[in-house]
């Protein structure tokens, strides 16, 4: 006979989204909000959709590639999407789009594609329609994640596109609060025990 596993079993939390607590130690994190793209037993990937990278715009990554934009190009803000390989760009967007190559379906709404052909659509205006283009990206290996949550470094709360593609960057982490009907002034960088 034998005895019940004690371990809960694993939550994935692929699709949601991550919000930073006020405490969180590491600056490149401070009030960040992370979509997460993937979330296994072998750790998680997700992207910051909430911190532009200073003064680059497509254009300018397009030009770094010789890609040449097209007149129905959007204008977009590059974010930081994380410190993992900040030299490679990711595409966090709508379910509507799917490259012919590789486009991840993460969840209901939400794809991400890393390939070149879609920098190409978006140049010519065949991209999705609500995109977020970032270089770099969150990872986490095995049971960071977890710990991290379990120490009081993150909330979660479930994805929005109306959240996660808006144009207001600044507003995104207030945003992400209220959606757990939460007040930033109410937070605590202080974690506490019952």
């Amino acid at each position: 006979m034998s005895s019940p596993d004690p371990s809960p079993a694993p939550v994935d939390l692929t699709g949601k989204i991550l919000i930073a607590m006020p405490g969180m130690g590491d600056p490149r994190f401070a009030h960040a909000v992370v979509y997460l793209c993937a979330h296994s037993a072998e750790g998680a990937m997700g992207l910051i959709v909430n911190k532009p990278a200073q003064d680059l715009r497509m254009r300018d990554l397009l030009d770094h590639l010789s890609i040449e934009p097209g007149p129905d190009m959007p204008d977009m803000p590059v974010h930081f999407g994380g410190p993992v390989e900040h030299g490679r760009g990711f595409v966090l967007h709508d379910d509507g789009y799917s490259s012919d190559i590789a486009t991840l379906n993460v969840a209901q709404g939400f794809g991400m594609t890393a390939t070149l052909d879609i920098l190409e659509d978006l140049a010519q205006g065949r991209g999705p329609s609500r995109a977020i283009l970032a270089l770099g990206y969150a990872g986490w290996g095995p049971d960071q994640l977890e710990s991290e949550l379990a120490a009081n470094g993150w909330l979660t709360c479930e994805a929005d596109a109306d959240l996660v593609f808006s144009s207001e960057d600044t507003g995104k982490w207030e945003g992400a609060l209220a959606r757990l009907g939460i007040s930033s002034l109410t937070l605590s960088s202080d974690a506490g025990h019952a």
